[in-house]
């Protein structure tokens, strides 16, 4: 596990990866390992794997978390930063937003965003490289929490979403949003064939082929049902 710690990124010289053919993903280690590695195109591949669709889902799940103007609220699995994003401008210049990810890789790609970044609120996003089995925060301490495309990604979900209740307020709200097996027989066709010929492929020309087989394997272990799961206290 990655332990936790809160940074000042700053990017360094040069921040694109060596690519290589690396071993099966088996633990929580190789999948931070699978994240650094892919951090220079996952917001590429992620166009890709959702038809840009996914720019939508991430405004409806920070529609889904109630998040409001001056609320503190935590991005687990941030990556690159779209959520977070998309939060603080939820939240303005009052409001606080912490994106966390084990991912120092996808972590250095979302300081960088946010000083490119021009809106004012902007300047209220906090990353914190950390667990999301182990969050870093006090009991209650979130009005609100987003994960992204995150949750199958975990090696222990149900650890992950009982730190995620504990560091939420009463009667406040966890919004996840993930791609899943659809139970439709032609969409599941399509989505499959997306992955093979597509994502994958593409993935290949940046020596990620296997990675993104992963990724496409723990689609289809996930939840069958699980788009917008929500969570009260």
């Amino acid at each position: 596990m990655a332990s936790s710690l809160q940074l000042q990124l700053r990017l360094p010289s040069s921040t694109t990866p060596t690519l290589q053919t690396h071993r099966p993903i088996r633990c929580a280690a190789d999948r931070q390992a699978l994240f650094n590695r892919i951090a220079p195109v996952y917001d590429n591949l992620n166009d890709l794997l959702s038809l840009g669709q996914h720019r939508i889902w991430k405004r409806m799940a920070v529609s889904w978390s109630g998040a409001k103007p001056g609320d503190r609220v935590l991005d687990i699995c941030c990556g690159s930063g779209d959520l977070a994003f998309l939060l603080s401008e939820r939240l303005g210049s009052d409001g606080k937003v912490t994106g966390l990810d084990f991912s120092r890789e996808q972590l250095i790609i979302a300081s960088s965003r946010q000083r490119s970044l021009s809106k004012a609120c902007y300047k209220n996003i906090e990353w914190v490289e950390g667990d999301a089995l182990n969050l870093p925060f006090s009991d209650g301490y979130f009005d609100a929490i987003t994960m992204g495309y995150g949750l199958r990604n975990v090696v222990d979900k149900r650890k992950a979403l009982e730190e995620m209740l504990r560091v939420l307020k009463e009667g406040s709200k966890v919004s996840i949003l993930d791609f899943n097996k659809t139970t439709q027989p032609t969409a599941a066709a399509i989505q499959e064939w997306m992955i093979n010929n597509i994502v994958v492929p593409v993935a290949s020309g940046y020596g990620l082929a296997e990675d993104y087989k992963y990724l496409s394997k723990s689609i289809k272990e996930f939840f069958t049902d699980i788009l917008n799961l929500q969570l009260f206290r």
